[in-house]
This record gives structure tokens, C-alpha cells and sequence, in this order.
């Protein structure tokens, strides 16, 4: 029941970060796109930024009949890609003199890659646990 829980509130709290993180990549694409006259410009960038947590999102919806290990792997993913963007986009870590449109193309081509690794590994590890005769439970 305690593992249950956790991993309730695991994911509600994901989810709300995720959200934030929507809010806040949007706000800083506009804030740092605000000098571009061109909107199709703009709307690709904030197209392109918000696809990874679009893919989270829908990830979480159709999770519920994947294993804990799997589910925990992508609630921490969660966190980790938005806090992540959310510390890029803002130029924290950029070095001076990086273009500012950099950040917004290779963040969210890094957090595809890492949700295109990481999610099928934590699954094939999930099914390797699951059918090992000594039935260990992992979570």
C-alpha cells in the first residue's frame, strides 16, 4: 500500500511540474523570441520546445499498465527533463556568447533522446525482473 502511495504522489507531482515546465518554456520562448518579427518562426520554436512534455504527458496517460519500475523511471524523467529545460532555457548554464536559439533546439532533441533511451530500457529491465524464476521484486 506505501509503495502505492509513493507512486501516487510521485506522479502528481511530475504532472504538476510538467505543467509548470509548459508555462515556463513558453514564457521563456516568447521573452527570448521577443525581438523576432517572424511568428512562424516563433510558433515552430514553441512547437519544438513543447514536444517533449507533450510526450510525457501522454506517456503518463497510457502508463497505467506499465510496471512500478517502469512508471517510477518515467515520473523521475519527468522531473528531470523539465527542471533541466527550465534551468536551460533560462541561460543559467549557458556559456557567454551562445546563441540563444541553440539552447531551444538541442534541449528538446536531448530530452527526446534521453526519453527515446531510458523509458525502453527501465521497460526491458521491468520484463527481465518479471520473469525471473526467484520473482525479486524490484519495487
Amino acid at each position: 500500500m506505501k509503495k502505492i502511495l509513493t507512486l501516487s504522489l510521485l506522479r502528481t507531482v511530475a504532472v504538476v511540474v510538467v505543467l509548470a515546465g509548459v508555462v515556463g518554456s513558453i514564457s521563456l520562448v516568447l521573452y527570448k523570441g521577443r525581438n523576432n518579427d517572424s511568428v512562424l518562426l516563433i510558433a515552430l520554436f514553441v512547437t519544438w520546445v513543447l514536444s517533449p512534455f507533450i510526450a510525457l504527458l501522454v506517456a503518463n496517460v497510457v502508463s497505467k499498465r506499465w510496471s512500478n519500475l517502469t512508471r517510477m523511471t518515467l515520473y523521475s524523467l519527468m522531473l528531470v527533463l523539465t527542471l533541466g529545460s527550465l534551468v536551460s532555457y533560462s541561460g543559467a548554464l549557458s556559456p557567454a556568447g551562445t546563441k540563444t536559439a541553440f539552447v531551444f533546439l538541442v534541449v528538446p532533441l536531448i530530452s527526446w533522446l534521453l526519453i527515446a533511451i531510458v523509458l525502453p530500457i527501465a521497460g526491458s529491465l521491468s520484463r527481465r525482473l518479471a520473469s525471473r524464476p526467484n520473482k525479486t521484486k524490484f519495487l
